[in-house]
């Protein structure tokens, strides 16, 4: 008989409520925030937001502004673990996670290695090819530091895309509109030819 498939949300949040029943995490601490629970299971923060509602839902956990994830209760985790049971196991479901986070690794890496190419190739192409990369560093009086892409409405107000950012040395593929524009930043912009002259002054705004 095949097992029913459960959404990778809802494995995040059962994976969740058995770290709380086995005490990794207590009744009255934090959980991480959703940024870094994304970058612990290789998900969208999004996805992170959809497993920490079921826990809410099930009176696993509770947040508030200002607060974060606070654990509420290691009774109710053991129950929503029991609903399971006949679905999967725990440990199916560890491996079903740590295979997911194996695929998502090795789609990083195929980006990475895309996004170097695409870089050693953008100074020959970057006047003949709308997909080689300019690089825009932000400066410490930019007045859109500390806000994100989507905020600033990037895309809107450029006509570029950004593909990915260097910061302190590291290289990140794919940050997203949620990303914060911090100092130091080197944005990676695809475009048309125009976009690079449209994003050093929208960088350069007052």
């Amino acid at each position: 008989m095949q097992k029913a498939q459960i959404p990778t949300y809802e494995r995040i949040a059962i994976d969740l409520a058995n770290r709380i029943y086995d005490g990794k995490f207590k009744v009255g601490e934090k959980i991480h925030g959703r940024s870094t629970l994304a970058s612990e299971y290789k998900v969208s923060p999004e996805t992170i937001r959809r497993a920490i509602k079921i826990l809410e839902d099930v009176e696993i956990v509770h947040s508030t502004k200002g607060s974060g994830i606070v654990i509420s209760s290691r009774e109710n985790a053991y129950k929503y673990i029991q609903r399971f049971s006949n679905l999967a196991s725990i440990k199916d479901l560890e491996k079903q996670m740590n295979s997911l986070i194996s695929e998502r690794d090795k789609l990083d890496e195929q980006l990475f290695d895309t996004l170097r190419k695409i870089m050693d190739y953008s100074g020959k192409l970057r006047h003949t090819n709308p997909l080689a990369p300019i690089e825009v560093e932000v400066f410490s009086d930019c007045i859109h530091i500390g806000k994100t892409i989507s905020e600033v409405k990037f895309w809107q107000n450029t006509g570029g895309t950004v593909i990915g950012m260097k910061r302190k040395g590291e290289l990140i593929i794919s940050p997203g509109p949620y990303a914060l524009i911090q100092e130091g930043d080197i944005l990676l912009v695809i475009g048309a030819d125009e976009t690079y002259d449209r994003v050093l002054h929208f960088m350069e705004e007052e």
